[in-house]
């Protein structure tokens, strides 16, 4: 394995962000190679020590010459973010001096040229960071982009133009849902990372052995030694399925048991009413159209005082909100619904 280590230049003078990179050289050109990156919304932790535990088991695989594909892994994508606090509260998912989310303005090429990339020494570092992770990543035939949610189960998004191809991928992730999308135009590095090869041709598409999905490992606070471990398992079960890693001892993932769902049927289910949020419902719920989904208290105490938000059709809950304090307007879950949502998004369905 070689270290080495990436410096993005601050927007003022003295200040500079690190991260490593570590890199695994296979033994067969022909094979397919990896990228793995973690916490690009810095405060994202489950899949940083997810491959904290999977680096063991490369390390072993190459004492033993068993990698055959080339991996570059970026533990933790963000030194940015992961510098960020207000009021000693971290603020890892936005760049606070252009208020962009980490995960959006990616560039989205036309072809998987690295000479289309921007120029990385210009622009703000969050601009410029997106620009290095592209760099390090592209030409990559499996870039897994792990990250989290609130709190919810364990899906990925899987572009539509991978689906089915990557049931293996899940199978072998052992995640319960896969969210299926279409359209890109808020510059998503999962988006970066497929784009590339929507309109080339077949032979440099590779759609066959193409692997592009941002993994959401459950929720926030799930940062655990048995989950990292079993995530760490998924992973290196994908690697080998795959071919990048060889291990005999593995037999071929089997179907895919959990359930797939366009991204136009989810409901995010904006609150009606700002105050307290009392759940009546928890992830991989499956829930009645109409049945009582949470309740707001937003006038404690008073006549009147509570709102009943109700599902509107019926469905599985992938998500729900960490915090218990909500604003009108803001989500309070993801309902992956049976038919597409009356209030379906296109692009990301969150900021």
């Amino acid at each position: 394995m070689q270290k080495s280590i990436e410096r993005i230049a601050g927007d003022s003078e003295g200040v500079f962000y690190e991260f490593p990179v570590f890199r695994f050289e296979g033994a067969d050109k022909a094979a397919s190679s990896a990228y793995l990156q973690a916490a690009l919304h810095a405060g994202e932790l489950p899949g940083v020590v997810a491959i904290d535990a999977l680096m063991p088991m490369l390390e072993k695989a190459k004492a033993e010459d068993r990698i055959k594909g080339d991996i570059t892994i970026v533990p933790q994508a963000n030194p940015i973010g992961r510098a960020q606090y207000h009021f000693g509260e971290h603020q890892g998912r936005f760049h606070l001096g252009t208020r962009t989310n980490f995960n959006r303005g990616f560039p989205l090429l036309a072809a998987p040229d690295p000479t289309l990339l921007p120029d990385a020494t210009f622009g703000t570092a969050d601009q410029r960071l997106k620009t290095r992770l592209l760099q390090l990543s592209i030409g990559h035939d499996i870039v897994l982009d792990l990250h989290c949610d609130d709190e919810g189960l364990a899906y990925l998004y899987v572009h539509t133009s991978l689906w089915p191809t990557m049931a293996d991928c899940a199978a072998a992730m052992s995640v319960d849902a896969v969210i299926l999308w279409g359209e890109d135009t808020d510059g998503t590095f999962e988006g970066a990372s497929i784009t590339p090869y929507l309109n080339v041709a077949a032979e440099v598409a590779r759609f066959d052995r193409r692997v592009v999905t941002t993994v959401e490992y459950r929720g926030i606070l799930d940062v655990d030694g048995a989950l990292a471990g079993a995530d760490a398992e998924g992973l290196y079960r994908l690697l080998v399925a795959r071919g990048v890693v060889l291990d005999q001892a593995l037999s071929t993932p089997g179907s895919f048991n959990g359930f797939v769902a366009p991204l136009e049927n989810v409901d995010m289910m904006p609150a009606p009413r700002a105050g307290a949020v009392l759940y009546d419902v928890k992830p991989g719920d499956r829930v009645a159209k109409g049945a009582l989904l949470a309740t707001i208290v937003h006038a404690p105490g008073e006549a009147g005082g509570r709102t009943e938000v109700l599902a509107p059709q019926a469905g599985i809950i992938l998500t729900r909100r960490s915090r218990r304090i909500i604003r009108a307007g803001e989500d309070l879950l993801k309902l992956v619904g049976d038919r597409k949502s009356a209030d379906a998004r296109s692009g990301t369905l969150e900021d």
